[in-house]
């Protein structure tokens, strides 16, 4: 068919916007209120991971159980809560989710290392951040039409969002199941995170969790493992959860490069004299070190990956002209005009919020006004890239491309870390709503959804996580000597903040042993990524890149915490497959909704004066 057959066809078969109710008020705010409070659990994991949770299907099920319970104690004041209008609701609550992706667990934090005089207050970083994801929300428009509609990319999050939504609507009773344990796992995450962290006079009844610990005084060398080389159990199971959702082979992965990182490397340096052995945190200390052996080794791993997919960049930029191609339905007027997002939104959305981008970059960051403009024609051409991936293989490559924009203004503005760090968390926090609002979308036009209310679902959503994520973020890190330490590692940060020094000053301002860790690190980037793209049947067998790498930037019991928590879940999966399937996912998310959220509650109380550091 052609894409205008195509369009009428979705269009007289599956689109049931105007039959049903979409986007309410309720839905609306239901979203942006869900949105919101999960975007606390991602700042929280990704201060201390460097990585996002899922939001789009948790928020599913709690939007449809809490509504569910609603109708029944109160069927007139509140009717059936629809599967479009669940639909519209993840849009809101998947931006506001993730708006930790727009710079608040790399960019921003980095700058705070290198350049804290750079960062702005409060309100204008929250400007900032809302600025450049609604870009990204604009950018996005023209790639839906072709890479859905007509291209029919799968985007696979998507799938699987409508279909928890077809499953939710059709069977509630799952949902109920779902809602209920996420609660129960919730309790006992936040109960934990209250014995272990809430200190005061008036709580020495209560008994106390150990932020760590080991049976007996376990050592390496002359080093005590929990101690000097942070290798034991977290009183914790944040991370178990976490490990339980991740998967076995980043779990390993993390494993493998833990033991490698602080069990062999770190008490031979430490002996040689290279890693100090007091002064700051044993986190601190070490990694000061060994982030150049995984910093080079994600960095060069994740771009050759993404250049090995060098056909679906070429189909990213071929198609940019199909974007623009003006439709025709022959003679009659074309249905999909009034539902989908009109061109002139992404025209002049782009216009206003570029100028603002360069604007702020130029008053606030001082990049001059040229880069800026440049830095927001790149990013355009870098989204539609990234739609792309995320369209063909789930992953949106924030990370290689961000790479891409930081490399590039390692040569134009060298020395210049503000400049290098900002115009890369333009293209990060633009491509990351982006592929978040097309996955949305996905899902919208499989349940026959108006794509233009989904839109405006989205643009609030990113309202409301800006407004929330921002000064609690402000609020965990007041001042930048807590990143880098075990309390917030900030592994993502220490990316960014490793290739804008490297810029920067150049190999010859790190010390001997960190220029062979670069090189070593690098080397076995290329080789994995290699490897996983040669051998994508046996990928399960071979290290990722991305965990074994990450290890060397977060604390050590982090990383044996999510081994556990992912062979925890893959015995459960073995022995009970049906109940896994239900219960492993709205458990864990319960656990790290729970403990995140009574973590900033605890940073709350004791700025407060409530509570005691």
């Amino acid at each position: 068919m052609t894409p205008e057959e195509i369009e009428r066809h979705w269009f007289e078969t599956v689109y049931q916007g105007d039959r049903m109710p979409q986007l309410t008020p309720r839905a609306l705010v239901m979203g942006m209120l869900l949105g919101a409070f999960m975007s606390l659990s991602n700042i929280y994991v990704g201060l201390k991971a460097g990585w996002g949770l899922g939001v789009a299907i948790t928020s599913c099920i709690l939007a449809y159980a809490i509504f569910a319970t609603l109708h029944r104690l109160f069927p007139r004041q509140f009717p059936p809560f629809s599967i479009l209008e669940n639909n519209a609701m993840q849009s809101a609550a998947s931006a506001a989710g993730y708006m930790t992706g727009a710079g608040l667990v790399n960019a921003i934090p980095a700058l705070m290392m290198l350049n804290p005089a750079a960062v702005p207050g409060m309100w204008v970083l929250t400007a900032w951040i809302m600025v450049i994801s609604w870009l990204g929300v604009f950018l996005a428009v023209p790639a839906k039409r072709q890479m859905i509609n007509i291209e029919q990319l799968r985007f696979p999050s998507g799938i699987a969002a409508a279909e928890t939504l077809r499953s939710l609507h059709l069977h509630g009773g799952a949902a109920v199941r779902k809602a209920r344990a996420l609660g129960l796992g919730g309790l006992l995450g936040g109960a934990i995170t209250w014995l272990r962290d809430a200190n005061a006079p008036w709580l020495n009844w209560c008994p106390k969790i150990p932020a760590t610990w080991l049976p007996g005084d376990w050592h390496i060398g002359a080093y005590r493992m929990r101690q000097d080389l942070t290798l034991a159990f977290e009183g914790s199971l944040l991370f178990v959860a976490a490990g339980a959702i991740m998967g076995m082979r980043q779990a390993w992965s993390l494993m493998l490069g833990t033991v490698i990182n602080y069990a062999i490397l770190a008490p031979h340096f430490m002996d040689a004299g290279v890693i100090a052995t007091s002064g700051g945190s044993a986190l601190r200390r070490i990694t000061s070190w060994s982030l150049w052996i995984g910093v080079p080794m994600m960095v060069t791993a994740g771009l050759l990956l993404f250049f090995l997919q060098w056909k679906t960049v070429v189909r990213a930029f071929s198609t940019i002209t199909a974007m623009f191609r003006p439709r025709t339905a022959g003679t009659s007027e074309d249905p999909m005009d009034r539902i989908e997002v009109p061109g002139s939104w992404f025209l002049g959305g782009m216009t206003v919020l570029g100028a603002v981008v360069v604007w702020m970059g130029h008053y606030f960051f001082h990049i001059h006004w040229w880069m800026g403009v440049l830095a927001v024609l790149m990013t355009f051409l870098l989204v539609t890239v990234a739609a792309r991936s995320t369209g063909e293989t789930d992953i949106t490559p924030t990370g290689p491309l961000s790479k891409i924009t930081q490399l590039t203004y390692g040569a134009l503005a060298p020395g210049n870390i503000t400049t290098n760090l900002m115009t890369a968390n333009i293209t990060a926090g633009s491509c990351s709503h982006a592929g978040d609002l097309l996955t949305d979308l996905k899902s919208g036009y499989l349940l026959g959804a108006r794509p233009r209310q989904q839109f405006i679902a989205q643009f609030f959503g990113v309202l409301a996580g800006g407004l929330v994520v921002v000064p609690v973020f402000f609020l965990l890190i007041p001042n930048p000597s807590l990143l880098g330490t075990e309390q917030w590692p900030a592994p993502a940060a220490q990316v960014w903040r490793g290739v804008a020094e490297l810029l920067a000053n150049g190999l010859s301002a790190l010390p001997i042993s960190a220029r062979w860790g670069l090189a070593i690190g690098a080397l076995t980037g290329v080789v994995l990524a290699l490897l996983e793209f040669l051998f994508p049947r046996h990928k399960k067998f071979i290290p990722s890149p991305v965990g074994l790498g990450i290890a060397f930037t977060i604390t050590g019991y982090y990383s044996i915490s999510m081994f556990l928590g992912a062979l925890i879940a893959l015995g459960y999966a073995r022995w009970k497959p049906k109940q896994a399937e239900e219960y492993v996912v709205p458990v864990s998310s319960g656990i790290i909704a729970g403990e995140s959220l009574l973590g900033v509650t605890i940073a709350l109380l004791v700025v407060a004066g409530v509570l005691s550091s």
